[in-house]
């Protein structure tokens, strides 16, 4: 028996920083504004700024009264309470009440605040507040579901078309932050552990029906995806259920960051090698959210979230925009963005690939053996996390960032029609849909596997310049930089904080440069970068053992003359008067790089590929003429576009992999 019920959509808000000399706020905004400029109380601690305040820019879903603290990175628990105390004492001398509802340790240290607006004029100007984030609403990312058709699980269909996954992901376990599971149901029963955490606002309006079938809905259908018998990805995953959502498929940033804190402290209690940790919903934007979830990573947790369900760039919510987590975009049953009525799946550079989330029939709550179908980036999302579960149990040691390239590895590419996106989105959004691995034989630690990192487009100054990073655990292999109209200076190379940096730089006139970072991992890989001594002078490697794996140019000219690589005794980066060069030089047991070159047949595109077994590391554009837009690299493949009537130009890749005798398996990116 097959019921059907209905979800709705919300629209979100995006979260802005609202600094005390910003301008166009509303009425609440000036006031709040207001009270901090006049208020005569000087910050206790003189070498502190007043704290900055965040808000969100859309009113219907701020949570005015209730506010996160966060104190500077460095402050210990003692100076949370210590903060608090200060806060309350404070609040009292003026006749103001606050109540304390929550407090965060670990990846942030802070409190949530139940308090009168007037008081934040008193709280900002605390000792150790970094910032004060307004509380504000997070969503159930499930879309509206009419068409109701069956999409086969994905992945390895056996000749008499059961669904027969390389394992069962039964070495995982999966935190899923959901609202309530009918835990009875039959697809998901023995699978699901409801844990003790339950932090949910209460519903919206009056006439709320609280039958158990409704409250479950979503929890159930996500479980479902995730561990289900039938209907399941990774069916001997356990679910552990985390509850942070209502009835109404709706939470808010303080319960999520606080159930992040309850599955960082359990996984510290009794650690777990293999943890995949399952955000099936997005908010605005938020920088504690985003944090929150950066550090689960750092301690080696695999978070996959949805990318968001508002045909929209997917950089604008959260955690959808942090780049350490894993954000997935939903496709339907041709491999094409799913579409549902005015939504449709999020997209843009901080998605990392696509997975089916387009009519998909799990269990439902209206009985112990009802199924429904349902769609959204929630169930991509859930798709994405049972691949890992399953990449997890074939190589427990796996670091996140090692789950995400082998994902990326074994996804289709190229199926998915950008036809309707801008010229950015369709450059920068990956054409990857996630499918599983072929065998128990998971990628090797020692194969060279690439992605491409594009940055966000630059302002249109000729001072303005775009940065793009590798997540941690990867190296940067290679840098590069486009502009959409031919007008660019180039690239460098600068190290902050122990970590490259990909920076490109706008041009005289520009509209605007991307700076596309080529980040890589395998095992025991090191790279370093090494500047041309002069303008003008070549950059090279100067260990032997290294090889060369990219070249960036940057002219100090208003036109650009792009450097090459040059392979050889020398392993250097070939450039001419006036412009400047990084060298890329990494080292890996067995590595070997190559060059490939190819010139354009005709004056607007030449594209070179990299051979099967071979990975791209760098892609580069020669021209005599300026007018390159620049190179742009799409898996194993280094395309160049000159503008109308440019010079002919040439398209060069540099080739790396680990030498076959030395490889366990050889699988092309």
């Amino acid at each position: 028996m097959r019921r059907t019920s209905a979800w709705f959509g919300w629209t979100l808000c995006l979260c802005a920083s609202l600094a005390v000399c910003a301008q166009d706020y509303t009425e609440d905004d000036e006031m709040i504004l207001e009270l901090i400029r006049e208020d005569g109380t000087e910050p206790e601690t003189g070498a502190e700024p007043a704290a900055e305040f965040l808000r969100c820019n859309k009113a219907a879903w701020r949570m005015p009264g209730q506010y996160l603290v966060m104190l500077r990175q460095g402050t210990h628990d003692s100076q949370v309470q210590r903060t608090i105390r200060r806060l309350q004492a404070k609040a009292a001398r003026r006749g103001y009440l606050v109540e304390i509802l929550q407090t965060y340790s670990g990846a942030l240290h802070g409190f949530l605040v139940k308090m009168s607006s007037d008081v934040l004029h008193l709280a900002v100007k605390l000792p150790h507040v970094h910032y004060i984030e307004e509380d504000s609403s997070i969503f159930a990312q499930s879309a509206p579901w009419n068409l109701q058709r069956l999409l086969q699980p994905h992945g390895f269909i056996s000749e008499n078309g059961t669904y027969k996954p390389p394992n069962d992901g039964g070495k995982a376990e999966v935190y899923l932050m959901d609202g309530s599971i009918q835990s009875s149901h039959r697809e998901v029963e023995g699978r699901v552990l409801i844990t003790d955490f339950n932090n949910v606002p209460e519903e919206d309006g009056v006439r709320v029906h609280r039958q158990v079938s409704q409250c479950d809905s979503h929890g159930t259908h996500m479980a479902g995806v995730v561990s289900g018998s039938d209907s399941g990805v990774a069916r001997g995953a356990e679910v552990n259920l985390v509850r942070v959502l209502n009835c109404q498929g709706k939470g808010t940033v303080s319960g999520a960051l606080a159930g992040l804190a309850y599955i960082r402290a359990t996984l510290l209690a009794h650690p777990v090698e293999a943890v995949v940790v399952l955000l099936p919903f997005v908010g605005g934007f938020s920088r504690s959210l985003n944090t929150a979830c950066r550090d689960m990573v750092a301690n080696g947790a695999v978070v996959i979230t949805a990318a968001g369900n508002y045909r929209d760039d997917a950089c604008l919510y959260s955690p959808a925009s942090e780049p350490e987590v894993i954000t997935v975009g939903a496709v339907n049953s041709a491999d094409q963005l799913m579409s549902q009525g005015a939504g449709g799946t999020n997209f843009g550079r901080c998605v990392d690939l696509f997975a089916p989330g387009d009519d998909i029939v799990s269990a439902s709550s209206d009985c112990s053996t009802c199924f429904t179908s349902r769609s959204g980036t929630s169930q991509a999302a859930a798709h994405a996390a049972g691949v890992a579960a399953v990449i997890l149990s074939s190589n427990q040691i796996a670091s996140p960032v090692q789950v995400l390239h082998m994902m990326l590895d074994y996804s289709v590419s190229n199926t998915i029609n950008f036809l309707s996106l801008s010229e950015t989105h369709r450059l920068t959004t990956p054409n990857l849909v996630a499918a599983m691995p072929s065998s128990n034989n998971t990628a090797s630690n020692r194969e060279l596997l690439c992605r491409s990192v594009w940055s966000e487009r630059s302002g249109v100054a000729s001072t303005d310049k775009a940065i793009s990073r590798c997540r941690q655990g990867e190296e940067m292999m290679g840098c590069s930089s486009y502009a959409p109209d031919g007008v660019r200076v180039g690239e460098t190379i600068s190290v902050s904080n122990g970590r490259m940096e990909c920076v490109a730089y706008n041009g005289q006139a520009g509209k605007g440069v991307f700076a596309v970072a080529r980040c890589c991992v395998i095992g025991g890989l090191q790279c370093q970068v090494h500047p041309s001594p002069e303008p003008g002078q070549d950059a090279q490697c100067v260990d032997s053992q290294h090889h060369l794996t990219g070249c960036t140019s940057r002219s100090t000219a208003e036109l650009l003359t792009d450097s090459r690589p040059r392979h050889g005794h020398r392993n250097h980066c070939a450039v001419k008067d006036g412009v400047t060069s990084h060298a890329v030089c990494c080292h890996a047991p067995s590595l070997e790089c190559n060059l490939l070159e190819n010139i354009a047949a005709d004056k607007d595109q030449v594209e070179v590929s990299c051979l099967s077994g071979w990975t791209l590391t760098d892609c580069s554009a020669i021209s005599q003429s300026s007018a390159v837009l620049g190179p742009v690299a799409k898996g194993n493949r280094c395309r160049v576009r000159s503008a109308t009537g440019a010079a002919r130009a040439a398209g060069i890749a540099v080739c790396c992999r680990v030498k076959p005798s030395e490889q366990l398996a050889t699988t092309p990116h």
